[in-house]
Parts: structure tokens; C-alpha cells; sequence
């Protein structure tokens, strides 16, 4: 059976225009999931713990530095608005060593852009620590008594939606 070559032109210009109405439709479509997404997502808060583990016998003095070095830079940042929480937990109780943490600082973000947007904090840490010798050794220090430092944003889950 042979088709003329008018039919098959026809045939492949309808084709061609039911692909491309498919493809319009299936990319509108996921624009609008994503843009919704985005709306949903802008202004909801973003939470990452962090967690540190100090070799033994280092802890407090970890916590010292942090209190001192590094919490009045997030106190800042939740008066600039970027964070809206900042908390510290510490384990009741010892675990074994391999899942050993010392401190977890849990930092609720004003939402994932933010948690996200590689804010440089330089101008904050000169503002706060002039003398910035001593903050930098400071800090060194506070990173030299680690074992392990790992970072977990996390998401609240709902345990009843279907």
C-alpha cells in the first residue's frame, strides 16, 4: 500500500503539531508545579541541625569558643531575619562511640534561599571580633578539638497524611 506524498505530509504535520501540543502542555504543567512549589517553599522555614563531636575531654572548652566566636554571628544573623531560631541540645546520656555527637545546634533558616544563598558573614565577624587575630586562632582551635562536624537539614513529617 503506498501514500501519496500529500497523505504523508498531512500525516507528519499533525504529528508534528500533537508532539508539540503534548510537549507545550507536559512543560506548563511542571512550570506550574515548580512555580507552586517555589511559592510554597519561599516562605517556609528551613531547619539544619548541625552536630559536633569534640575529642574527650575537649568539650567545654568547644563550647566556650562556640559561645564565645561563633553564636553572637547567629544572634546577628536572626536580628538580620535570615535565621529565626538557634538552639543547642546535648545527650542526656552516653552512646557508643561511633555514634557519639556532643552538641547538635539546630538553626531554623527564614526558609531554604536563605539557608542556601552563601551569605558571607566576613563583614559581620569584623563588626563583632576586632581584634581579629585572636578570633581566628580562636577558632582554629575550636575546629582543632573536633573529631567530626556534619551538617542534617532535616523536615518535619506529618504522621497523619495519607
Amino acid at each position: 500500500m503506498q501514500i501519496s506524498v500529500s497523505i504523508a505530509r498531512r500525516l507528519l504535520t499533525i504529528a508534528v503539531i500533537g508532539t508539540s501540543a503534548l510537549l507545550w502542555s507536559s512543560t506548563r504543567g511542571a512550570m506550574a508545579q515548580q512555580s507552586t512549589v517555589a511559592a510554597n517553599g519561599k516562605d517556609q522555614a528551613y531547619v539544619v541541625e548541625y552536630y559536633y563531636k569534640t575529642k574527650w575531654g575537649h568539650a567545654e572548652e568547644f563550647l566556650a569558643l562556640f559561645k564565645k566566636n561563633h553564636y553572637p554571628v547567629l544572634k546577628k544573623e536572626i536580628e538580620l531575619g535570615r535565621m529565626l531560631r538557634v538552639s543547642m541540645t546535648v545527650p542526656r546520656y552516653h552512646t557508643t562511640e561511633d555514634g557519639r555527637w556532643d552538641y547538635r545546634v539546630t538553626i531554623v533558616y527564614k526558609n531554604a534561599a536563605i539557608a542556601n544563598d552563601n551569605f558571607d558573614s566576613a563583614a559581620l565577624i569584623k563588626q563583632l571580633f576586632p581584634d581579629q587575630e585572636t578570633y581566628k586562632k580562636e577558632e582554629q582551635r575550636r575546629f582543632e578539638i573536633l573529631e567530626a562536624h556534619w551538617d542534617l537539614p532535616i523536615k518535619d513529617m506529618d504522621l497523619d497524611a495519607h
